[in-house]
């Protein structure tokens, strides 16, 4: 028998939640009020909340400057293709470490994971040389394999965990009735973990098209993503807030209203074989 809750209790746990959920976006609800001002308006002190001039001067200065369209396509290209790629490894790498029994296991999956604290910046030069050396400097093609080595330690985390969750008398049962490796894992397992692949997915486009560091340093123009594209608005001069808060807001858009759209699949996905 569940456990009586108390009505304060109810409002006092949706009360924290609402105020985490607008702390947390305000900076983003802040940014995109900051697109519509002035330059003068956007750095005025009080702050203008809603008594400002309501402008998309912004917008049009930003698309006549930088192609916005080059860069989200660049963006889609960059983040879908190194997710996908990262599936097609991962994919196996965590069938073979959830259900081929291996003492080595979880200091496998540790080692994959403490590469994630290396700071960068520690393998930035010889990353640069070699990728002059091998004419991957400013493409697509460059940091598709940067952004797929970097993420593919939680891609196979996250599909370990939840192949896990999948009960081996499944596989076992397919293999009995003739699957061979690869129709076990395209035909058996994989519609199984359906919404774990889908949130793995949906997880590793946001840090792929969110990630900067690697795009600012190894891109010049032909290849550079959104990220880019925000900081060109950034110069010695100072910073043109409305400008950058326009740029900001058409780069996290695409991204919000696909996480809005998928979030029920997202939500099923984190809580794929929480309860039994």
């Amino acid at each position: 028998m569940a456990r009586a809750v108390s009505t304060r209790r109810k409002v006092f746990t949706t009360a924290l939640a609402w105020g985490l959920g607008l702390a947390i976006f305000f900076p983003i609800f802040w940014t995109v009020l900051t697109s519509f001002k002035t330059e003068a308006e956007a750095i005025a002190d009080p702050p203008l909340w809603v008594n400002f001039h309501w402008t998309l001067e912004n917008y049009v200065t930003v698309q006549e400057r930088s192609d916005y369209f080059r860069h989200f396509w660049n963006s889609v290209v960059i983040s879908v293709g190194s997710t996908l790629v990262g599936l097609i490894i991962a994919v196996p790498a965590a069938w073979a470490m959830a259900f081929v029994p291996g003492k080595r296991t979880k200091d496998v999956l540790m080692w994959m994971l403490s590469t994630k604290m290396l700071p960068p910046v520690g393998v930035l030069v010889p990353l640069y040389l070699i990728f002059r050396n091998l004419g991957l400097l400013d493409t697509r093609t460059g940091l598709v394999i940067v952004l797929t080595l970097i993420n593919l330690p939680i891609i196979i985390w996250m599909l370990y965990t939840y192949f896990k969750e999948i009960p081996v008398d499944i596989l076992e049962a397919a293999r009995m009735d003739g699957a061979g490796l690869r129709n076990e894992i395209l035909y058996v397992l994989t519609p199984m973990a359906v919404p774990g692949i889908a949130s793995t997915l949906l997880l590793n486009i946001i840090l792929a098209w969110n990630e900067a560091f690697w795009t600012l340093n190894l891109t010049a123009a032909k290849a550079a993503p959104l990220t880019a594209f925000i900081a060109s608005y950034s110069s010695p001069e100072g910073l043109f807030y409305a400008k950058l808060s326009a740029a900001s807001t058409m780069a996290i858009a695409p991204i919000l209203i696909m996480g809005w759209f998928s979030q029920k699949q997202l939500v099923r996905g984190l809580t794929f074989g929480a309860v039994k």
